[in-house]
């Protein structure tokens, strides 16, 4: 049973992506405490392979987050008790405050701390909309790299 909270636990935990602000606690120490909560209409885990399965409108929120989808399927390593990657698959969505990135394929790698999305992903934030074929999300550095990428500017953010 313990195996089985751990996952649940880091499914979200990996998928924090906005940093804590300079003055409080680390995003690291942020995520730890922050309470999660995945349903989904079902749950596989396969420990002999190290991994859970979600299917069925899987939705996992913090306080912050949350991230819907089809099926997530998430790698873990027992040796080392962490997750090695999320692959988030069929009406990907991330939603933080006003902002939400769409995707039909998402997958998360632990060690390099980036989240990628493919399948007709686009990021929206208030009316701003950046779409490509592939939209690379560097979480430490809270930086995004877009292939292909077409930007729609709406929300008074014209160039002068």
């Amino acid at each position: 049973m313990s195996k089985l909270l751990f996952i649940i636990n880091v499914i979200l935990l990996t998928f924090m992506l906005q940093p804590a602000p300079a003055d409080s606690a680390s995003l690291t120490d942020k995520v730890e405490k922050a309470p999660i909560v995945i349903t989904s209409r079902t749950l596989s885990v396969d420990n002999k392979n190290n991994l859970g399965i979600f299917e069925g409108s899987v939705v996992a929120r913090t306080k912050d987050i949350a991230i819907y989808a089809d099926k997530m399927t998430v790698f873990y390593d027992n040796s080392e008790n962490r997750v090695r990657k999320i692959h988030a698959e069929g009406n990907v969505k991330v939603t933080i405050q006003e902002r939400a990135l769409f995707s039909d394929d998402a997958i998360y790698f632990e060690k390099e701390q980036k989240i990628i999305f493919t399948g007709n992903p686009k990021a929206v934030d208030s009316e701003n909309v950046i779409s490509g074929t592939k939209i690379t999300f560097h979480i430490k550095d809270e930086r995004a790299e877009v292939e292909g990428s077409r930007v729609i500017l709406r929300s008074g953010q014209g160039l002068d």
